[in-house]
């Protein structure tokens, strides 16, 4: 998967960064939001937890996908500015605590 940037445009109203940019995934499916995601932190050298990405649409037969990526200035203003599904959808997923393992012991059926 290649990113490549098309446009970037600084916001002082929302206090934050607009990025469009080209996905190019020739022969790969399309790729995941929070993979887009690491990519364009590497990219950009932005702070993880202020980068969101908005959309990703794919060209169907392309192999290439239009995104929409935005860097806020601060956390107060992501969570200020964001729709809740934005920011479920940018979430890194929670670690399940494995479940504890019972005693071997056999308990004693009641009849």
């Amino acid at each position: 998967m290649e990113i490549v940037i098309k446009d970037e445009l600084k916001n002082p109203l929302l206090n934050r960064t607009e990025i469009h940019f080209d996905c190019l995934y020739q022969g790969e499916t399309t790729p995941k939001i929070l993979d887009v995601r690491n990519k364009l932190v590497s990219i950009l050298n932005a702070d993880k937890k202020l980068l969101v990405v908005d959309k990703i649409k794919p060209t169907f037969g392309e192999g290439r996908a239009d995104g929409y990526a935005k860097v806020y200035d601060s956390k107060d203003c992501l969570e200020e500015i964001e729709s809740k599904h934005i920011l479920l959808k940018n979430q890194e997923p929670q670690k399940e605590e494995e479940p504890q393992e019972e005693s071997n012991e056999e308990k004693p059926e009641e009849e």
